[in-house]
């Protein structure tokens, strides 16, 4: 694949072409995503149910990041996932509830690129949901949904496949080589 210098866009939506930014302004849940854009949202689920521990970037209290190993799950329509007791991750989005949710990462096979499956990542702000009802006492969270975003590889193997949506602007898609 080689350099990826140059990207094209093909917007997906009614709404004119612009450079890839985070959205953070409306947010939604899960089911929204998967009403309005189901075969993106089911790739994107699926690279999220693949592997039971995700990675999840939480801003500390001096506001650097924070990242951390977390399970994630799909559950009436809701993604939801939960911290330990006097979990950092979990006091970190009691104080400020903006996350970022990243799914497990593989690398492609070599000569078998055109298959790697890429990985998802969704972005949003944590909603408590009281405690965690199995095992120890946690905390539980949904996510408010602002971004989702799916990278991966074009059928060819040649080009750089990011597409993303937002409640705002939906769904878009940037290729690069």
């Amino acid at each position: 694949m080689g350099g990826w210098g140059r990207a094209r866009v093909a917007v997906l939506s009614a709404y004119p072409a612009r450079a890839h930014r985070c959205d953070h302004g409306r947010m939604t849940a899960w089911h929204e995503v998967e009403q309005v854009e189901p075969e993106f949202a089911q790739r994107v689920r699926a690279l999220f149910d693949a592997h039971r521990h995700k990675t999840i970037a939480t801003l500390r209290a001096d506001g650097s990041p924070r990242i951390s190993g977390i399970e994630a799950i799909f559950e009436d329509g809701e993604l939801v996932f939960g911290s330990m007791p006097n979990a950092r991750k979990g006091a970190d989005l009691r104080r400020d509830p903006r996350f970022a949710l990243h799914s497990a990462t593989v690398d492609p096979i070599e000569g078998s690129e055109a298959q790697w499956p890429g990985e998802a990542k969704i972005s949003g702000r944590a909603i408590a949901a009281g405690s965690i009802t199995e095992g120890s006492d946690g905390d539980r969270f949904h996510a408010d949904i602002a971004e989702v975003v799916h990278t991966h590889l074009n059928d060819e193997a040649t080009m750089l496949v990011v597409e993303w949506w937002t409640p705002t602007h939906g769904l878009r898609r940037v290729e690069r080589e």
